[in-house]
């Protein structure tokens, strides 16, 4: 069984960072999701899909999948970039950059 470990990120709807410190482990697709011809969802006929466990830490998370006896993918996070800005900055005038004439 092959399951993928990584740690989340923040979401678009949250400007903080409170739910991206666990590690999450999730089982690959098995089958090809299709969409539903009646209601038009999107189904699957493998339910590990809805799974998902957390761990605190990577090493736990990559620890109960060797345990378990699963390959596992390792996504290792992006690190955050931080560029310092002040309020004053987004007042600042700038002027535009003059052309070279050739």
């Amino acid at each position: 069984m092959d399951v993928r470990i990584y740690q989340p990120s923040k979401t678009a709807m949250q400007s903080g960072r409170s739910k991206t410190s666990c590690w999450l482990l999730e089982y690959e697709l098995e089958t090809a999701r299709t969409p539903d011809t009646l209601m038009g969802w999107v189904s699957s006929g493998d339910t590990n899909n809805q799974v998902r466990l957390k761990f605190s830490s990577q090493a736990e998370a990559v620890a109960f999948a060797e345990k378990e006896g699963w390959r596992y993918t390792l996504v290792q996070p992006h690190q955050r970039r931080v560029k310092p800005r002040n309020y004053s900055d987004n007042f600042k005038y700038t002027p535009p950059a003059k052309a070279k004439k050739s």
